[in-house]
Formats: C-alpha cells, sequence, structure tokens
C-alpha cells in the first residue's frame, strides 16, 4: 500500500508541473534554469565552433626536409623523426648516440605548422620550424599542397615568414596582444603529430613571461591551451577568431603536456614580420651596457626604495649610452614615461626601438632621479645571440658555447645546481653538432674528471694530453652517454 501511494502522489507532482507549463507556458524555476544554463554552454560550444571554422583555413600544416650529419652506422629514429620534439619535450628525449668515425649525411622530415596573414602567400610561423630547411611543403586545409621558399627569418625571436605562390587564399586576421587579458579564452589551432587542423581550448595563464630559454628575446603569452609537437608555429586565437600569437613551445619534466604553453605575443611578430618583409631582416636597438636586476640587498647598497629597476654594471665605450652620459651603478627605472622593472623587460623595449630614435630613460643616481635623453644606436651583427654566450669558450673549436648552470637554469632544465656545465649553443657545421649535440644539455665530465663549473672546466682541459680530442660525458634529462670530439 505504500508503495502504491508513493507512485500516485509521484504520478500527482508531475500532472501538476504538466499543468503548470501548459497554463502559463514556461516551465517551473528550476526547470528553466537548466534551460537557460544548457542554452548558454549550448551558444558557448557554437561560439568556438564559428571562430574556428573561420580561422582554420587559414592554418596551415608545414613539412620540411633538411640534411643531417650521423655518425656512421646509425639509424634515424622513426620514434624522433620530428625535429622539434627535444624543443618542446625537453632534454629528457634527447637519447645518447654512440661515436663514430666519418660522419655521413641522412634526411630527417620534420612537421610544424603556420598561418597565412596576406591572401597572395604569405605565411608566419616558427623560425626552428624551418631553420636549415632544404625543401618545404605547405598544405592547406583544402588538401592543397605547395613548395614554399623562406622570405626572412629572425632567430633571436623564433619567428619566421615562409611564401607559398598562391592567389586570393584564406587570410586570418592579427589581433592585438597587448589588450589580452589574464584568464582570457584562447584557442590553439595547429598539427600537433602531423594530426592537421587540431582544435585545442584553454586561457591566458600569464602575460610577459621571460626567461624561459627558448629564444634570445622573449615576452610570452603562457596559456593552459594544450600545445604539442607539430603545433609549433600555428596561431593562438582569441574568440574574436584573430591570431593574438604564435604557439612556440611547452614546458614539461614529464615528457608529456603539462598545462604550460607559450606563444609569440603577435605585436611583436607584427613588428618583427614588417622588417623581415621590407629589408629581409631585422634590426634592433641597441644601448651599449651591461645591465643586472636588482634585488634586495642591491637596493639597500644603491638607496633604493624598492627592488625594481635595472642597475648599470658596465658602459661600453663609444656607446650610445656613454655618449649619453649613462654610468657604471646608475639604476634605469623608466623608458618613455613607462616604469622598467627589470632586465628582460629594458632589453625587449630598446631591442624593439628604430635606431637612431631619441628616447628618455629615468634614472637614480646616487639616490636622486635624473632624466637622460639617449639616441638609440643599431645592434651590432655580431651580438648574435649575446645573451646565451660567455666570451672564450673553453670547447669553442669544438663548436659548443657553453655557460655556468645557475640556479634559475637548473630549476628550468631539471638539473641540481653544481652539476656540470651548461651547454648554450652548438654550431651546426662542428664536430659537436654532428654528434647531436643540443643547447640544454649537461656536460658533466671532461676527460675522465667530473667539472661541476667552468673553472673546473678549464682545469681538466689545461691537463689534458692531447688538445685536439676531448671526452665529455653529457647529460640530456636522465640518461648520460659518454662521446669523443676531435677538432677539424
Amino acid at each position: 500500500m505504500r508503495r502504491q501511494s508513493t507512485l500516485t502522489w509521484m504520478q500527482l507532482a508531475a500532472s501538476l508541473l504538466l499543468c503548470c507549463t501548459l497554463l502559463t507556458g514556461f516551465p517551473p524555476p528550476a526547470l528553466a534554469q537548466d534551460e537557460a544554463d544548457i542554452a548558454l554552454l549550448d551558444r558557448s560550444a557554437k561560439a568556438f565552433s564559428s571562430v574556428v571554422a573561420k580561422a582554420g583555413p587559414a592554418v596551415v600544416h608545414i613539412a620540411v626536409e633538411k640534411t643531417m650529419h650521423k655518425p656512421q652506422g646509425r639509424q634515424p629514429s622513426d620514434l624522433f623523426r620530428d625535429p622539434f620534439f627535444e624543443r618542446f619535450f625537453g632534454p629528457q628525449f634527447r637519447h645518447p648516440r654512440t661515436p663514430r668515425q666519418q660522419p655521413r649525411q641522412y634526411r630527417q622530415q620534420g612537421a610544424g605548422s603556420g598561418f597565412i596573414f596576406a591572401a597572395d602567400g604569405y605565411i608566419l610561423t616558427n623560425n626552428h620550424v624551418v631553420e636549415g630547411a632544404d625543401k618545404i611543403t605547405v598544405r592547406l586545409d583544402d588538401e592543397r599542397e605547395f613548395s614554399a621558399k623562406v622570405v626572412g627569418t629572425d632567430p633571436q625571436s623564433d619567428v619566421a615568414i615562409i611564401k607559398i605562390d598562391g592567389t586570393k587564399l584564406p587570410v586570418l586576421p592579427l589581433g592585438n596582444s597587448d589588450t589580452l587579458g589574464v584568464g582570457e579564452w584562447v584557442i590553439a589551432i595547429g598539427s600537433p603529430f602531423e594530426l592537421s587542423q587540431t582544435v585545442t581550448v584553454g586561457v591566458v595563464s600569464a602575460k610577459g613571461r621571460n626567461r624561459v630559454g627558448i629564444a634570445d628575446y622573449e615576452n610570452f603569452i603562457q596559456t593552459d591551451a594544450a600545445i604539442n609537437p607539430g603545433n609549433s608555429g600555428g596561431p593562438l586565437l582569441n574568440i574574436r577568431g584573430e591570431a593574438v600569437g604564435i604557439n612556440t613551445a611547452i614546458f614539461s619534466r614529464s615528457g608529456g603536456y603539462m598545462g604550460i604553453g607559450f606563444a609569440i605575443p603577435i605585436n611583436m611578430a607584427k613588428a618583427i614580420k614588417q622588417q623581415l618583409l621590407d629589408h629581409g631582416k631585422v634590426t634592433r636597438g641597441w644601448l651599449g651596457v651591461v645591465i643586472q636586476d636588482v634585488n634586495e640587498e642591491l637596493a639597500k647598497s644603491f638607496d633604493l626604495s624598492s627592488s625594481k629597476g635595472v642597475l648599470v654594471a658596465e658602459v661600453s665605450p663609444d656607446s650610445p649610452a656613454q655618449k649619453a652620459g649613462l654610468r657604471q651603478g646608475d639604476v634605469i627605472v623608466g623608458l618613455e614615461k613607462q616604469a622598467v622593472d627589470d632586465v628582460a623587460e629594458l632589453r625587449d623595449k630598446i631591442a624593439m626601438t628604430a635606431p637612431n630614435a631619441k628616447i628618455k630613460l629615468e634614472i637614480i643616481r646616487d639616490g636622486r632621479k635624473r632624466q637622460l635623453a639617449v639616441t638609440i644606436g643599431e645592434q651590432p651583427a655580431d651580438m648574435g645571440r649575446v645573451a646565451s654566450k660567455s666570451d672564450g669558450s673553453p670547447l669553442a673549436d669544438f663548436g659548443l658555447t657553453l655557460q655556468e648552470l645557475t640556479p634559475e637554469l637548473a630549476e628550468q632544465f631539471g638539473y641540481e645546481v653544481e652539476q656540470g656545465v651548461l651547454i648554450a649553443e652548438v654550431a651546426s657545421d662542428s664536430a659537436a653538432g654532428r654528434f647531436g649535440l643540443k643547447p640544454g644539455q649537461l656536460i658533466e665530465e671532461v676527460n675522465r674528471q667530473r667539472v661541476r663549473n667552468l673553472e673546473e672546466l678549464n682545469q681538466a682541459l689545461a691537463t689534458a694530453k692531447n688538445g685536439s680530442r676531448v671526452l665529455l660525458r653529457v647529460r640530456g634529462g636522465k640518461a648520460s652517454h659518454y662521446i669523443v670530439l676531435s677538432k677539424e
């Protein structure tokens, strides 16, 4: 009887709800809220889908082929056929290569992404996608394929422009990355693992990320939109379908996606794009100083109210800084009435200032603020990747540029402090380059001697019986291996 009574009351309640809906034309408040929520989600999903439908045709898949050198007797592994695998997933994926004599060539294939910004076939992508490529093939969303040529590259920012022969091609509009806010929705489109037109959605996690170690000039947008190998060079879109960044890399210690991706702000890319189109290269501004961040101890020593600002450690002779009266010990706190907080911010602003432009610096000297007028110079061509180089690299003859493993770099690459000496650069046409050594790897031994810093490395080299050959134990992530390098 109780069961029958319960069913009766349930049926009665259902009948009342139905009558309410029929008489008023509206469902009860609880049901109305559910329907409204579902409708909102439906509109959001369709909005994302609409953005992708409009932007997708302008996003391209880029396939590259390049000539590589390898030791005789080794075959390139299919697992590592993507040349950008290490860039995304870190040094733990750099497998050891057994030293062999008589290096020979092989063809390596790789893949990336890009997007068309001009209807006659100009495409923005990353420099590391097309660097050193002998052949570039671009595939559009409609499966058409074109051969592409490099118009210009800028390794210091990792931006490149390539071109295909076409007319009335779909174009992706370029947005304004300066107005992009932390927490805003963003969409990444690309070809991860050569899966074309893959879409992921996330938010802007942070802006102004620098010292990531990917490029010389860094001001990255950080996002949690999933980015994987092959996404590199593809667009990061806002909800209006505009490109606000160029997806470049992810940070990972596990070897997989960990929710931290980096994109070059489109405003930086636009400035570089125009110089590459006009001149085929990028000309940067130059101040001519050695600078460092201000910490709390330095702030006290220089009578500063805060640790924000940039300390001038050296002033180059006959440089724009010297001509303007900038001195060692000055603290730069402003540029053109905008605050300057750290080294990375000042470097980027000076670099993006046109040579011969006149600017005003606000400095603190002897506890007092001053204004200095500076005429910016042109960055010398031989500066190259000056931020990561150390003068007089002890292994320069083998194609290696080294630097001390600072606590920041140790944390970034997953090493321990004083674990070894970090490889900053590898010349491609060198003994080190042919053995596949990469920036970010660590030298732990030289000629069977443990080395923890550059001083110990120099000492190990000084005691070597044969200066034309060197035995190194090199670590990439959790694995290490021995190699022998010989001078050319």
